[in-house]
């Protein structure tokens, strides 16, 4: 069944590869729809839990620990596996990894809704982040071999992009629906039906392709990754919202740094690696990584503590709230289909530039609001936002590919995502840092435990106050938060700004 496509075949999968055959375009964007099917399954699960967390709290009552890790193992794992995924993949068949993943991610997904505790709900979101991180990487790598003209393939990217945008942002509005008029476990219980539609789909349209010369597979070096990429997002993440003082924030950091080196050092001795990293001396690479890298970390801390923004001081519900982020994802969506359009315009170097630029300055701009700032402008903000970030995630995904060997494209692919998960966490773990910091100087003396430690518990305790001193809390607190987005996203706005500035130089040989 596996067909190496670095040399011509007269099977089934060369003809993706054949401009010429008369259904070869259409059979090729019909296997891009299985593509897509895939993302959306990876892009739903990593945010369909957020409106579930109550109910399953309330159903298996877990400690606070473990509410924890039902939010974060999934994305923990799959943050530690996409590199080594992405070289499995290489090695053994894109397609084959791909199926088996979904028919896992099937497994995990019934093995989560009929979880009878918070162990087995933990332990079965960590085998949904295994799964997940054997689709991710193998549907990029699949759009390589479907797509060998520069321009297709540029479009295809931007409608994966797209999905994969539209899936983050209906998962909260999905789940909603289903605890609607279900039960917590059936926002896991979907997923079932979706993958039986792409393994008998992508059993018959995706084609398969793999490394001609693949090497072994390191198991060190799949090790070393694991634990520096879960160490170093576990640091960061838990840093942000515990502090520093933790001694496993810090042990977690450093064993993440020790193992990241050690890998990094140990891909160059290898001669055929897991991770090629000789990739970071094209200055095409460097910039796709350091662009999806830094605008992640610009957008995400600021959009997480927008959602409190909406609940916490505007009074928004959680469903107005997460329609308010709505602009931003819509954007994103669009951004996403018309970067290739915009890429030809403008070239890479400009496009690519230009956009970190204006995410840049729309994030400035929430530097001025307050609590009396219209929606409209807020909303007009985030669409603009949402559209430039679109651009930004597409266009760094295919010069990722391009750059890299058609035979190592599930290993670069997989780059490109995990700098998408390290940067969200870095991003609200930053914003968070200073964020909580402003907000807890600006706090009345006195002012509660609960209330310095979020804005949400200083609204529990302004209502256990008497009604003037719990007003006076409330509006302090309000304050105090707003002030800290508003820094927050004066620097956030500056990083992006300089992102651009680097991306600009690190190109400047590439230009167009």
């Amino acid at each position: 069944m596996t067909t190496d496509m670095t040399v011509p075949q007269t099977t089934s999968a060369y003809r993706y590869n054949s401009p010429g055959a008369p259904d070869g375009s259409r059979t090729r964007w019909t296997a891009l729809a299985v593509l897509v099917l895939a993302v959306l399954l990876v892009a739903v699960d990593a945010t369909v839990l957020v409106l579930a967390l109550p109910f399953i709290s309330e159903s298996l009552a877990p400690s606070a620990p473990q509410l924890l890790w039902i939010g974060d193992s999934y994305s923990f794992v799959i943050a530690g596996l996409l590199v080594s995924m992405g070289s499995l993949s290489d090695r053994v068949g894109r397609r084959r990894v791909l199926l088996l993943g979904a028919a896992a991610f099937g497994a995990a997904s019934l093995l989560a809704a009929y979880a009878p505790s918070a162990g087995w709900l933990i332990a079965a979101r960590a085998l949904l982040g295994v799964a997940g991180a054997t689709i991710m990487p193998s549907t990029l790598s699949l759009i390589r071999t479907l797509f060998p003209d520069d321009r297709e393939r540029a479009r295809a990217i931007g409608v994966w992009g797209a999905a994969a945008t539209a899936g983050a942002a209906g998962g909260p509005l999905l789940g909603g629906v289903l605890l609607e008029h279900f039960w917590w476990g059936s926002v896991f219980l979907i997923n079932v039906p979706l993958v039986l539609v792409l393994l008998v789909l992508g059993a018959r349209l995706l084609p398969e392709s793999r490394d001609p010369k693949p090497g072994a597979w390191d198991l060190p070096s799949v090790g070393l990754s694991l634990v520096g990429v879960i160490g170093a997002v576990y640091a960061v993440k838990e840093g942000a919202v515990e502090g520093l003082a933790r001694p496993d924030v810090w042990a977690a950091g450093v064993l993440g740094v020790l193992c990241l080196t050690g890998f990094w050092r140990r891909q160059l001795r290898l001669p055929v690696p897991l991770l090629d990293v000789r990739l970071f001396t094209d200055r095409r690479f460097t910039a796709a990584v350091v662009a999806a890298l830094i605008a992640l970390i610009g957008l995400s801390g600021v959009v997480f503590f927008m959602a409190q923004y909406f609940q916490l001081v505007r009074g928004y519900s959680p469903l107005v709230a997460g329609l308010a982020d709505m602009p931003a994802f819509a954007g994103s969506t669009l951004g996403a289909l018309g970067a290739a359009w915009f890429a030809r315009r403008a070239g890479h170097r400009r496009a690519l530039a230009a956009s970190l630029l204006a995410m840049g300055l729309g994030i400035g701009v929430l530097g001025w609001l307050d609590a009396a700032t219209p929606y409209l402008v807020i909303g007009v903000a985030f669409a603009a936002i949402g559209m430039v970030e679109g651009v930004v995630y597409a266009l760094s995904t295919t010069m990722v590919l391009d750059a890299a060997p058609a035979s190592k494209s599930g290993a670069a692919s997989a780059v490109s995502e995990t700098a998408y998960e390290l940067g969200t966490a870095l991003g609200i773990a930053l914003v968070g840092t200073v964020t909580t910091a402003l907000y807890r100087s600006g706090l009345p003396a006195g002012a509660p435990d609960a209330a310095r430690d979020s804005l949400g518990g200083a609204v529990e305790s302004a209502h256990a106050l008497p009604s003037d001193a719990g007003q006076a809390l409330l509006r302090a607190a309000q304050d105090s938060f707003v002030h800290g987005l508003n820094v927050a996203a004066l620097l956030s706005g500056g990083l992006l700004v300089a992102a651009a500035s680097l991306v600009w130089l690190l190109l400047a040989r590439r230009a167009r």
